[in-house]
């Protein structure tokens, strides 16, 4: 059973930057697509980034294009997000999720969620 599993968060200074990485276990990652979200309190999950199984393929949100960048490396089983020049609205708890080889823009598309990782970004 595949599990993933989030680390990385951390409180950071706007401007600031931080790498999430997403660990799987119990399967490979080879076959799967993985993205990653974010929840603010009081607002809905959104999607912030996807890569496809074979990592040809990266959607991100327009509100961090040109900031985030994903990353994968099936031969760790890992995903990774980078995170630069971060704001305070990049505040949230980041969750990363899987859904076979291919991205979608739905939340409820993906499954295997894990527990996620609080970015909190302040002065």
């Amino acid at each position: 059973q595949l599990q993933l599993v989030e680390s990385g968060g951390g409180l950071v200074q706007p401007g600031g930057s931080l790498r999430l990485s997403c660990a799987a276990s119990g399967f490979t990652l080879d076959y799967l697509a993985i993205g990653w979200f974010r929840q603010a309190p009081g607002k809905e999950r959104e999607v912030v980034s996807c890569i496809s199984s074979s990592g040809g393929s990266t959607n991100y949100a327009d509100s961090v294009k040109g900031r985030f960048t994903i990353s994968r490396d099936n031969a760790k089983n890992t995903v990774y997000l980078q995170m630069n020049s971060l704001k305070p609205e990049d505040t949230a708890i980041y969750y990363c999720a899987a859904r076979g080889y291919y991205c979608s823009d739905y939340v409820s598309f993906f499954g295997s969620w894990g527990q996620g990782t609080q970015v909190t970004v302040s002065s």
